[in-house]
């Protein structure tokens, strides 16, 4: 392997293979690009219950905490390590973190990065051809036909078990052939989308994908808040005390500082963050390092999360849960709705839209709606994988997609087939969503904090930056971000572990080993990318690589 000097006077190997660097066209390109890996289906769907379900404006202080001590200060450290790696000519989780620690252990962390968005992917693609399924049958009025047969009051109860159905919740097995074939039909998409590249599939796609999604929700949003009173003997009144009901703090049994209190809400808060912002998934981290050298990362990635903040805050917490209220009324938004993002989405919402004057035009949009923020989703969690087989096996990107095609069917149709009660699918969330990312989250922030050092991130950080980050933030990513994360995390742990083990535990023997079988397929799956990393090790060894005519930071 060859050597260059770098200006310690060290002796740096040079990135082995010279493979055609991608490089995003332009900076909204990539701005849309991250925006739309990180609004999603959890924007829309899960935020707004959650915070709904847990306090309403109460839930907003630790959410906003969350936001500025975790969901901004990681981004930036994964926008930094991103554009750092790049510049070496890693693209990789990998190769970015041999780049930042010089230790034959230090690419092998890599290996969650690799395996976290493809074992999302392999459920959230399932959810991806719901809701264009929901938008199809939509267009088509048969969704509508669900309400009419149900009759006034039935709605809520004939949409929950059309989904049961529609899911096979009842029993293993495969769907009906109509919704096998969209599945295949987006999976093909996203392939196909893949394949394009960088620049004419993820940019390209991303730049007219976003625009229309936050047009479709900004016409849902409008219709919202001028329903005013639509139905006077509905229950839930007018717009008015729709909204008071998402976003007034309500407390139960005591002042405000009892509910935040409560560990549980903080961990609650600091997840969504994680999930909404894509931040721990290793996505940004990929998507930073085709960044060119002089790019800018501060505002970018500012700019990307806000976007990101905009659509779950302004347009989703004035949308789904309101809109419910003031049509279903209080009472059929309790816990056991709000607290699920598939009940909220598919029970609830298609029987708003049954109510609603228009309702089949609307219900069309909000489907659609998800589908596309779904769509810029899961793209965002195969380019990972993608760049790690060119980069760390030198292959090319027709082979790359085919591997990684094959690897990803066989998780999807695992979670198809163990379809009773959604345990594939609810495995997977728990496990990689939740406890992965945190993992993945906590190792970034170290190598970048304490690794790589604070001096050197605010040099690498300032090139080209068109916004200069505050200084108190060099000493919450050092310090506050990496103690918030473990006390979260432990806390988290302590409470939910133990938790998820006793319901385990009191499943049935079928059900049991269904969600047993889906644990080791996911050792399995980690245990395959630690091989893949160690069998393409020595594209990395020996630390930090360097490019021609780059500056390495001493």
């Amino acid at each position: 392997m060859a050597h260059t000097e770098s200006s310690a006077g060290r002796a740096v190997p040079r990135a082995a293979a010279p493979r055609q660097r991608e490089n995003w066209s332009s900076k909204l390109g990539v701005i849309m690009a991250v925006a739309g890996s990180a609004v999603g289906l959890g924007n829309f769907l899960r935020f707004p219950g959650l915070a709904s379900a847990n306090g309403g404006g109460v839930f907003m202080i630790p959410y906003f905490v969350s936001l500025l001590l975790l969901g901004i200060p990681i981004c930036w450290v994964e926008w930094g390590l991103g554009r750092y790696g790049g510049s070496c000519g890693y693209n990789s989780a990998p190769g970015i973190f041999s780049t930042l620690w010089r230790h034959p252990a230090s690419k092998y962390f890599g290996a969650f990065a690799i395996m976290i968005p493809i074992a999302i992917y392999m459920y959230y693609v399932y959810i991806e051809s719901w809701c264009l399924t929901y938008a199809v049958d939509y267009a088509r009025g048969s969704l509508m036909d669900v309400a009419r047969q149900a009759g006034p009051g039935g709605e809520m109860t004939a949409y929950r078990n059309y989904f049961a159905a529609f899911v096979g919740v009842d029993k293993d097995g495969f769907p009906e052939w109509e919704n096998l074939v969209i599945l295949i039909v987006v999976f093909v998409l996203n392939f196909y989308l893949i394949f394009r590249g960088l620049t004419r599939g993820i940019e390209s796609f991303n730049k007219y994908a976003m625009p229309v999604l936050i047009l479709c929700a900004l016409v849902i949003l409008a219709r919202v808040l001028t329903l005013g009173t639509p139905q006077p003997p509905q229950p839930g009144g007018d717009i008015n005390r729709a909204l008071g009901f998402m976003w007034n703090p309500r407390l139960e049994g005591g002042g405000i500082w009892s509910e935040l209190r409560n560990p549980e809400i903080w961990l609650l808060a600091s997840g969504q963050i994680f999930f909404s912002l894509s931040v721990g998934f290793g996505i940004i981290l990929n998507y930073a390092s085709y960044l060119r050298r002089n790019d800018d990362v501060v505002l970018s990635g500012l700019t990307a999360s806000v976007t990101n903040e905009f659509c779950e805050v302004c347009l989703a917490g004035l949308i789904t849960v309101p809109v419910a209220f003031l049509f279903l009324g209080p009472a059929n938004l309790g816990k056991d709705v709000l607290g699920s993002s598939f009940a909220l989405g598919f029970h609830a919402m298609p029987a708003v839209f049954a109510r609603m004057p228009a309702g089949q035009l609307f219900g069309f949009l909000w489907f659609f709606m998800l589908f596309l923020a779904a769509i810029t989703s899961s793209l965002s969690m195969l380019q990972p994988a993608i760049a790690f087989l060119e980069e760390g096996f030198n292959l090319p990107r027709r082979a790359s997609v085919a591997i990684l095609g094959f690897i990803t069917a066989i998780g999807v149709l695992i979670v198809v087939f163990f379809s009773k009660n959604l345990l594939a699918l609810d495995t997977i969330d728990f496990w990689v969503s939740t406890v992965c990312i945190f993992v993945l989250a906590m190792i970034q922030t170290i190598l970048f904090a304490w690794i790589f050092g604070i001096r050197r991130a605010r040099v690498e950080t300032m090139k080209g930056a068109d916004l200069k980050i505050p200084g108190v933030y060099w000493f919450i990513m050092k310090y506050v971000s990496p103690l918030y994360l473990l006390v979260i995390f432990v806390a988290w742990c302590r409470i939910s572990i133990p938790k998820k083990l006793a319901e385990i535990g009191g499943l049935t023997p079928g059900d049991r080993h269904t969600v047993v079988f889906v644990i080791c397929f996911l050792a399995a799956l980690l245990l395959f990318c630690v091989m893949l990393v160690y069998l393409s090790r020595r594209r990395w060894d020996g630390g930090r690589h360097e490019i021609p005519g780059e500056e390495v930071i001493p």
